[in-house]
This record gives structure tokens, C-alpha cells and sequence, in this order.
């Protein structure tokens, strides 16, 4: 039975841009053209090249019905239901014959041809919800040379004028992939790409944002806040905060510009600045003695999740246990028998070289075993389940030792860890994800209906209030570079780190040593989904600093 908010919100009716309000006269025209290397082209002769493209308003024309698949594809983001609640209205506006098909638990839905036909009864159970559960994800990549022949006999079979792919930077290249094959093989099937992601990583000039950002930014950042006012109130602990982002360290470069943290790691400044562990530690010290000083022993430090691989000598580590730990190397069979976690830390320092021995033999045991265990398929480390947070606190905790023994230190240092993960890749999207989303599942539709493949769907100008918002088109392939994964070069859509010469960031570093000493915590409060604009529709202070230059 659905709780009174969630009854308030499947009534909520999202802002539309005015550009998308009438579908019947809205044009898509091309504006500049894509360029691409060498490279990408050789891979993607048929999709390179493409102009960019932008909605507009052009002749009232009849639309044929067409016939579209949906896949929603990797993690949860906030507002995929609206992704798909938008698609399906502008199809039935568009000509009402027009039939939507979800391919069912991602990708994996698409190569075993398990469907389910969206109808107007399935879309109104799930318009501004969270999650994905309409017809599920999953993180299935289509990339043999079988899994795009049953991709394409299955958009055979079903007569698909297109397929909407719902995903971040890999699926969107899953979708690339897609188009230039369909295309290859004659078939008929438009694809088109919608960009998500709550780590943020997933943006150009062109992708203002990912959606889900926003909500999970803001559901991180009430957490956060909540936990500064309990260590204000008590007065006896350092919460150190993980926050999802492995990638990149948006999220908390946001939740931290909204809430004023005493310290922020920007994973990608620790790597520009080749930081060690040690000077990290260090500089957590530094800040938890002046506080001291001031007879302050609590506050508050912002961890962003995938810290521990942009630290240069932490880095080399990783990369060498990915190697050493392959599953087609005997050394992975040889570790995964020794029973003693103990014996299996020995064992594999041995094999590094000596300064990765070092670093491997300098983090607390808990850490250089969750090195070792639960590796992916390919045998690299899990780095989502090492709990940065906890290894920072034992190695601040040791360091603090050193110095309460030599005198330096008199405060008291008591913490508590905590991991803002996967509460906010579900939750009911904000006012502004759920316009957007909503907005992006009709460019998605407007882009199909006018023939467009290997794009990905735009909605621009998110600063503005929604009704100005503008639509478009940005070719997939322009969005790519070449990297190497696991051993071999890959077309893959670039992640979109920090910009530590941004105007987010700026605002992060010039305010960090105050906020560093002095108690200036901001509490956002929850979600709001009702009361003033302002409130209820504000864009992230990111957005903000990035678009209103």
C-alpha cells in the first residue's frame, strides 16, 4: 500500500520545458558538426561525423506510430521511472498507435528477448518514484560477437523503430556500439541514449548533468547534515563520511559545498598533487590538533569512495595485486587455498615489488585483507568494499598516538565511520530529477521519431527555471576516447572528473580553512517536494557555479 507521499507524488505532475509542450510542431535540426579522432572514426565509420542537434518549433506534421524498446541499464538512479514515463507520453502524443517495450533486467533483457509492453495502467504505478523495479537493470555488457547477432535478431523480431538506452558512461558506449551495428547490418533500429548516473561522472559542455545527481547529492548531504548537528549537540566525535563516487568525487564535492565539512578529500586534487597516504594522514592530524586546540574534539571529515585508488603509491599497489591476483595467473588459485587471512597477507607481499610491499604492509590489516578478498571476475580489486573511511581512522588514530607521545597532541579522539551508499540510488526523485528525467524521456522520443542514431539525449540550460529549459541531441561518438581495458584498447565514453580549476571547486578551496576551524555547519534538511520554488526546484550548487559563469 503506498504511503500518502508516495500517493502525492504518482499525482505530481513534473514542469515541462516549453520547447517539448507541443510534440506535434517541435522540429530537430542539426547545430555544428561532431569531431572525432582518427581512432573512434576507423571504429564508428557509419555514426562519426554526426552534427549535433537541437529542438526547436517547426510545421504541425503527422507522425507514424513507432515501435520502441526501453532498457534501463547499471545502477539505480532517481527519475528512471520518469525517463520512462516521459518516452511512453510522448510516443502516445506523438500518434496513439505507438507501442513501448521494456527489455526486462538490463542489457541481459535485450540478448534473452524478455519483454513486457508498457501500458498506461504499469507507467501511472510509477510516475516520480524511485528505483528501477518497473522492468529492473543490470550491468550485462553486450559485447561478443553472439550477444549483438541476438540483440539485433531480437529488434528484428519485434519491429523496433528504436531502442532508449538508460545508463551511464559504459552503457551509453554499449549503445554506440549498438547503432553503428544496427546500421552495419541494415537494421532498422534507431538508439539513443539517455544520460545516468549519481556519481556526476557522466557530463560534457553539451550533458549539463547526469540525472539522479541531484537527489542523491541532496539525500547525502540531509545525512550529512544531520550528523554535523549530533557532533555540535554531543561535542565527542569525528564522523568520518564516505560517499559514494568512485570515479570521481562529485558527490562530495557537492554534499560538502551544501553542508561545510571541517575537511573534504577531493580525490581528484590528491592526485594532481601526487599526495601520499602518509601527507593525507598527516593533514588530518594537522586539523584534528588545531581544533584541539580550541577545545573542539569533534567534526566532521567528507571521504569521497574512490579515494584510495588516486593515491599515487596506493594506486601502483592496486594495479600490481591486479596483476599478480589474475585469474589466469597460478598465484589467484594459490591464495584463494590458504586458509589464514594472515598467511594470505604474507604471501602476497612476497610477490610485490618493494615499494608496493611498503605501502601494502603500512594500511591496517582490515584493509590489506579486503585487498584480497572478493575480487570481480577479472581479478581486480573491489574497491567500493574497502572501507577507506575505517583505514583512515586507524592510520589518524596511530599517527595521533605518535604525537599525543611526543607531546604535541592533548585532545581526545574519539569516531564513528559511516557509508552513504546505496540510500540514494533508489529513493523518489527530487522536483528537479523528476522534470528532468521526465524532459529527457521526450527528447528521447523526438530524436527516434526524427531518425536519429548514436546520440544521446540532451536537456540543457538546468540553471533556468524548467519551462526554459532547451532539448537536443550530442553524437555518442563525440564523447569518446580510446582506453586500454584489461589489456586491450576500448572506444569508451570519458569519465568527467573534478575540474580543480571550476568554479565548484574554487568555492571548496577558498573556503576549506575556515571551514576547517571554525563550527560553520549548514544543514540543508531533507528533500523537499512542496513549499517555495526556491526550495522545492533548486538545481545543485555545482550546477550553479559550473553553468552561471
Amino acid at each position: 500500500m503506498p504511503s500518502k507521499l508516495q500517493n502525492a507524488r504518482l499525482e505530481y505532475q513534473p514542469k515541462i520545458p516549453k520547447i517539448l509542450e507541443s510534440l506535434a510542431t517541435a522540429s530537430v535540426a542539426p547545430s555544428g558538426n561532431d569531431a572525432v579522432s582518427k581512432e573512434i572514426a576507423d571504429i564508428f565509420p557509419r555514426t562519426c561525423h554526426q552534427p549535433y542537434l537541437v529542438i526547436g518549433v517547426g510545421a504541425k506534421r503527422d507522425h507514424h506510430p513507432l515501435r520502441v524498446g526501453v532498457v534501463l541499464s547499471g545502477g539505480q538512479a532517481p527519475g528512471g521511472h520518469n525517463v520512462i514515463s516521459g518516452l511512453f507520453d510522448a510516443l502516445k502524443t506523438l500518434n496513439p498507435k505507438s507501442t513501448l517495450m521494456g527489455f526486462l533486467g538490463g542489457p541481459s533483457g535485450i540478448v534473452g528477448d524478455k519483454t513486457l509492453e508498457i501500458t498506461h495502467k504499469l507507467v501511472d504505478k510509477y510516475r516520480n518514484m524511485g528505483g528501477f523495479d518497473m522492468i529492473g537493470s543490470g550491468r550485462t555488457k553486450i559485447e561478443t560477437d553472439e550477444q549483438f547477432s541476438k540483440a539485433e535478431a531480437v529488434m528484428r523480431k519485434h519491429e523496433l523503430d528504436g531502442l532508449v538506452v538508460v545508463g551511464g558512461d559504459d552503457s551509453n558506449t554499449n549503445a554506440a556500439l549498438l547503432a553503428e551495428y544496427f546500421l552495419s547490418k541494415g537494421c532498422k533500429t534507431c538508439v539513443v541514449g539517455v544520460p545516468k548516473t549519481i556519481d556526476g561522472d557522466l557530463k560534457s559542455d553539451e550533458i549539463e548533468c547526469s540525472f539522479g545527481f541531484d537527489t542523491a547529492a541532496k539525500t547525502y548531504a540531509a545525512t550529512v547534515g544531520s550528523m554535523m548537528r549530533d557532533a555540535l549537540s554531543a561535542k565527542k566525535y569525528y564522523y568520518f563520511i564516505k560517499l559514494m563516487g568512485r570515479s570521481a568525487s562529485h558527490l562530495a564535492l557537492e554534499c560538502a559545498l551544501q553542508t561545510h565539512p571541517n575537511i573534504t578529500l577531493i580525490s581528484e586534487e590528491v592526485a594532481a598533487d601526487k599526495k601520499t597516504l602518509a601527507a593525507i594522514v598527516d593533514d588530518i592530524c594537522d586539523v584534528v590538533l588545531r581544533r584541539a586546540d580550541l577545545g573542539k574534539d569533534y567534526g566532521v571529515i567528507v571521504i569521497p569512495e574512490g579515494l584510495i585508488e588516486f593515491i599515487p603509491e596506493v594506486k601502483i599497489l592496486i594495479e600490481e595485486l591486479n596483476a599478480i591476483l589474475s585469474p589466469s595467473k597460478d598465484h589467484a588459485a594459490a591464495i584463494e587455498k590458504i586458509a589464514s587471512r594472515n598467511d594470505k597477507m604474507d604471501y602476497a607481499a612476497r610477490l610485490l615489488g618493494e615499494g608496493s610491499r611498503k605501502c601494502f604492509r603500512s594500511l591496517p590489516e582490515d584493509i590489506q585483507g579486503q585487498l584480497l578478498i572478493g575480487r570481480d571476475a577479472h581479478g581486480n580489486v573491489q574497491v567500493s568494499k574497502i572501507e577507506t573511511e575505517r583505514m583512515l581512522i586507524d592510520m589518524v588514530k596511530s599517527a595521533l598516538k605518535q604525537r599525543q607521545e611526543l607531546g604535541t597532541y592533548k585532545g581526545k579522539f574519539d569516531t564513528q565511520p559511516h557509508f552513504c551508499g546505496y540510500e540514494g540510488r533508489s529513493c523518489m526523485p527530487s522536483n528537479f530529477d523528476s522534470a528532468y528525467c521526465y524532459a529527457l524521456g521526450r527528447v528521447a522520443a523526438l530524436l527516434l521519431d526524427a531518425g536519429a542514431t548514436g546520440y544521446l539525449c540532451t536537456v540543457s540550460r538546468l540553471v533556468e527555471p524548467a519551462e526554459q529549459w532547451q532539448g537536443g541531441g550530442v553524437p555518442l561518438t563525440s564523447l569518446m576516447n580510446i582506453e586500454k581495458r584489461h589489456g586491450s584498447d576500448k572506444p569508451v565514453i570519458k569519465k568527467a572528473l573534478v575540474d580543480l580549476k571550476g568554479g565548484a571547486f574554487g568555492m571548496l578551496k577558498q573556503n576549506r580553512d575556515k571551514w576547517a576551524l571554525e563550527d560553520d555547519y549548514v544543514d540543508p534538511g531533507p528533500l523537499q517536494y512542496f513549499g517555495p520554488e526556491a526550495i522545492m526546484d533548486a538545481p545543485t550548487m555545482t550546477l550553479e557555479l559550473e553553468q552561471k559563469k
